[in-house]
């Protein structure tokens, strides 16, 4: 079997343009070795129509004259085409293995298995994105890239999809991560479309559950950026005491609810850039986190805040933060 049969090409054809090559402008009868002359009329139409060959007419009614087009130019396509293909059939089977393992898994009813490598655990967390029904619980320290929140590798589609089944997104994350400006989008998006993230001091695992049926956490956190091994614990006694620990994690935390006002109403005590202040304080921002978070000037959150001071009659943060509670200037209804 000649390997351009592997883009396509029948064997007649296969033949025909391989003679041609050696021989430019051949009559179709010059090509007939080891072909008829009715096999070689038909492989040279075909090649000329897909772009493999160019006819030139002979003149006083002899035959027409062929040449093979350059194979760079003309095999190039064709080869991209099978090599993008190929690599689609390569994910399929490994998407298939993925799935063969974990209905092997439940089938055997083990409550863990063990993922190796960066590919494989992204891959299963597609996977619990793509499957959640009801809501996707995560813990985000900040030491490693967020799980929730990564834009990597469709991640990102992922979430949108799920808000948009209307899967809850439930996120703890851990304070020290507001210090990234590149966490403000991603996080205010979330707020901003109903989605619940608190703040908290820190956490003590990355961990992503969903549905209360599967959750996925680093074997040992401290590998994770060389050797990545994540376990994924099914329903189990296991899975209800990680459940438990998200639970107790997202209870002590504190909601943000940054971004959740565009406009101030008519009755609000203050404007709407000056609650996602309050609201960033509330969750033990610092004024320069606060700054990268809303994307304001760190001179322009000192000014605002020693304004809201002076109009709550405040001598210090804490002051302030005790007296917004009260004056219902973190929450748009409260009164």
């Amino acid at each position: 079997m000649s390997l351009l049969t592997l883009l396509g090409l029948a064997p007649e054809e296969d033949a025909v343009y391989r003679q041609l090559v050696d021989r430019p402008d051949s009559e179709p009868a010059a090509l007939t070795d080891p072909l008829s002359l009715y096999e070689v009329t038909r492989a040279l139409d075909v090649l000329v129509e897909r772009g493999l060959a160019s006819a030139r007419l002979g003149a006083h009614g002899a035959a027409p004259r062929y040449r093979a087009a350059s194979p760079l130019l003309a095999l190039g396509p064709l080869l991209e085409a099978r090599r993008g293909a190929l690599h689609q059939v390569e994910h399929f089977v490994t998407e298939l293995s993925e799935r063969h393992r974990a209905a092997q898994n439940r089938a055997s009813g083990a409550p863990v298995e063990v993922l190796s490598g960066a590919a494989a655990i992204r891959r299963r967390l597609l996977a619990m994105g793509r499957e959640a029904q009801h809501e996707v619980c995560s813990l985000i320290p900040a030491r490693r890239a967020p799980v929730a929140l990564s834009a990597e590798e469709g991640l990102d589609e992922v979430e949108r999809d799920s808000m948009a089944r209307g899967v809850q997104l439930r996120a703890v994350m851990e304070r020290g991560w507001f210090d990234r400006p590149e966490t403000a989008a991603a996080v205010n998006l979330l707020v901003e479309q109903g989605q619940s993230v608190t703040v908290a001091d820190r956490v003590p695992i990355k961990m992503i559950i969903a549905d209360r049926r599967t959750a996925l956490l680093p074997l040992d956190p401290e590998r994770e950026e060389t050797e990545p091994i994540a376990l994924v614990v099914h329903r189990s006694g296991l899975l209800t005491a990680l459940q438990s620990l998200f639970d107790q994690c997202y209870d002590r935390a504190t909601p943000l609810r940054v971004g959740m006002v565009e406009e101030p109403l008519d009755d609000d005590p203050i404007d709407a850039a000056d609650r996602n202040i309050l609201a960033l304080l509330h969750v033990g921002l610092t004024d320069a986190a606060i700054a990268r978070q809303l994307g304001m000037g760190h001179r322009t959150v000192q000014r605002r805040l020693r304004a809201l001071m002076a109009r709550a009659g405040a001598a210090t943060r804490f002051q302030l933060g005790w007296h917004a509670a009260r004056a219902g200037w973190l929450e748009p209804d409260a009164g």
